[in-house]
């Protein structure tokens, strides 16, 4: 565990999580004094007035899971012993007036087009460009005013506004672009000062906001609509907050791994509990590196909003979409197209009720009928303390919950024991969102 600092980490910090839903955690224990929010990773940097107050916020969190809407919110002490002015550069324009809008849309349960987006902010002034892509940040679309003027009061009308009754969320900032870079008006970008240019074009451009720009298929439908139904009908009819159904990209890369412990099982194990894997591959100049290629889009969606930030053999996990299409088969891959292990095929809509991020507490399941409770701990505990455990029979059918101390050794415990041999069975393990046994 790192010292004791005035600063405090926080994972898993989804997008609907505010900056005030953050404060309000940790006011009872003194005054928050710098709080910046790292969105890209699903995280948060809080500071403390004084190291006691920071003491105690910690004391107690270690005892009391923090829930914010529904999310469970992990955290630790930072090895940032102050946050300075400095470290916040990558935000520092997030309040700097500019004509040009960064809009990312959350809890995204209907299409947004060019159109859509058009007739909300073009009330606010003239509407100059408009380019919508999709990154791991979510759906997302770079709106150009004519005037600053205009921007300002789109901001400051719509910011964390509904488009629509109860979802699709505007979280609105300032981008640090001077002008946008239109090639074709169409449903995912429009020039609106240039009616003349092409529907579509060959190549890509070269600016940064355009890297993934296929948020839509080329017909403008969702392409994992399919899956994205079983998901929310899983979730009792919507997609979860930060879940937007419309990725298309597959493959993601992992990084800040532990190549000492990590291998294509291990990996394999974490990844499952989101969607089917096809093929894992390790980076051969970048051992802390692996690729991994979910069977659909909306699989991979899921696995990097709630596997980001995790913990897993003393690293935390980055996790986003790779630029690669897919993985090619090679010497260095590892196939699990064909592997009995991917959980996604029969019943698949209840398999996604499951999941969520890495927890305390892991549900083992296929268990022999005459296993006890002490060979389950003992199977378990080499990977962390165990704190609780209870054996009980469901449909016929031997079960365990197991709390470990903390989710990192939880997680630790599902990827090292999750398909492994206990009395004569292959007994799998997932995430439990139970808080106590």
């Amino acid at each position: 565990m790192a010292e004791p600092s005035k600063v405090i980490h926080l994972r898993n910090v989804g997008h609907e999580i505010i900056e005030s839903d953050l404060i309000q955690l940790f006011q009872p224990f003194g005054v928050v004094s710098k709080l910046m929010m790292l969105r890209a990773k699903n995280q948060a940097l809080l500071q403390m007035q004084d190291i006691p107050s920071a003491v105690n916020a910690m004391q107690y969190y270690a005892n009391v899971q923090p829930i914010i809407r529904g999310r469970n919110v992990y955290v630790q002490f930072s090895s940032h012993q102050e946050l300075m002015v400095m470290d916040q550069a990558s935000q520092a324009r997030v309040d700097e007036p500019n004509r040009i809008l960064l809009v990312t849309i959350h809890h995204m349960l209907y299409p947004i087009t060019v159109e859509v987006l058009h007739q909300v902010f073009s009330p606010h002034g003239f509407v100059e460009k408009i380019v919508t892509f999709q990154k791991s940040a979510g759906f997302q679309a770079l709106i150009q005013y004519q005037y600053h003027e205009s921007a300002v009061s789109a901001r400051d009308a719509l910011h964390r506004r509904n488009i629509y009754d109860g979802c699709c969320q505007l979280d609105i900032q300032f981008s640090n672009l001077d002008e946008l870079q239109v090639n074709c008006n169409n449903e995912r970008s429009r020039d609106f000062t240039n009616p003349s240019l092409p529907s579509e074009h060959k190549g890509k451009s070269s600016q940064s906001y355009s890297d993934d720009v296929h948020g839509y298929s080329q017909t403008g439908g969702f392409p994992q609509m399919g899956n994205a139904a079983a998901v929310a009908a899983a979730f009792g009819g919507s997609l979860p907050a930060g879940i937007t159904g419309l990725n298309d990209r597959c493959t993601i890369i992992v990084s800040n791994l532990n190549p000492d412990e990590i291998d294509g099982d291990k990996l394999f194990n974490l990844f499952s509990l989101y969607g089917n894997i096809v093929r894992i591959k390790f980076l051969r100049n970048k051992p802390d590196h692996a690729l991994v290629q979910m069977s659909d889009g909306l699989q991979a969606e899921l696995a990097v909003h709630f596997l980001k930030g995790a913990m897993l053999f003393g690293k935390c996990l980055e996790v986003n979409f790779s630029k690669h299409a897919s993985i090619t088969s090679g010497p260095d891959t590892h196939e699990y197209s064909n592997s009995t292990l991917n959980r996604f095929h029969r019943n698949a809509s209840k398999i996604y009720r499951y999941c969520c991020s890495p927890t305390r507490m892991v549900h083992v399941s296929t268990l022999p009928m005459d296993v006890t409770e002490d060979e389950v701990v003992i199977h378990l505990e080499e990977h962390g303390r165990v704190v609780n455990a209870k054996l009980f029979e469901m449909n016929g059918k031997k079960q365990a919950l197991v709390l470990f101390e903390n989710e990192e050794e939880a997680t630790e415990a599902l990827v090292c024991k999750h398909a492994s041999s206990l009395g004569g069975s292959i007994i799998r393990i997932s995430f439990s969102q139970l808080q106590s046994i």
